[in-house]
């Protein structure tokens, strides 16, 4: 069985072709950011948000008490101007963080300022783990309407903190 010229000719436009795909790929992907190897998804309902870079630390070194309280006061300021990522919640919603195994290995726990106590757990000093389970958005959301969901990277051992990561739940009437 022979191959004609223009079969011949085909395979060849195509191997062309889909070489000068990758290669445009590799370049204009080398062009872009990284993504961070530490990032939070914070999923709401059904919907989810990545968030790739840590608010504060990240650096691999653990946070000194001041870098700790800094990060704290420029929390609050970027809260107050609408600078943390955000999304919209309703009561009936199930809210859950994962982490990458990067964050997962070192040891992180996720809470919010809401829930029946004034603060609720989504994780606890988990270590390996990625997901924090759902839980129902009404057992973790403010009275306020404005909920701050906070995830840590921290050693359990040591309880040092490595990196912080802040969202906001709004709440919807639903």
């Amino acid at each position: 069985m022979s191959l004609s010229t223009r079969v011949i000719a085909a395979v060849g436009a195509v191997v062309v072709i889909g070489a000068g795909t990758v290669g445009g790929s590799i370049a204009y992907a080398t062009g872009q950011d990284q993504p961070s190897d530490k990032r939070v998804t914070v999923t709401v309902g059904r919907s989810s948000q990545e968030i790739d870079r840590p608010f504060c630390g990240g650096t691999g070194t653990a946070m000194t008490e001041n870098e700790q309280a800094d990060c704290q006061t420029k929390a609050k300021e970027a809260l107050a101007d609408g600078k943390i990522p955000s999304s919209d919640v309703v009561a009936s919603d199930r809210i859950g963080v994962g982490v990458t195994p990067q964050v997962a290995d070192k040891g992180w726990f996720a809470f919010t300022n809401g829930g029946q106590q004034g603060q609720f757990s989504l994780a606890n000093a988990n270590k390996g783990q990625t997901w924090s389970g759902s839980v129902p958005a009404s057992t973790a959301l403010s009275a306020t309407g404005k909920t701050l969901l906070t995830v840590v990277e921290s050693d359990p051992k040591t309880q040092d903190i490595y990196a912080v990561w802040y969202f906001q739940l709004t709440t919807q009437d639903a």
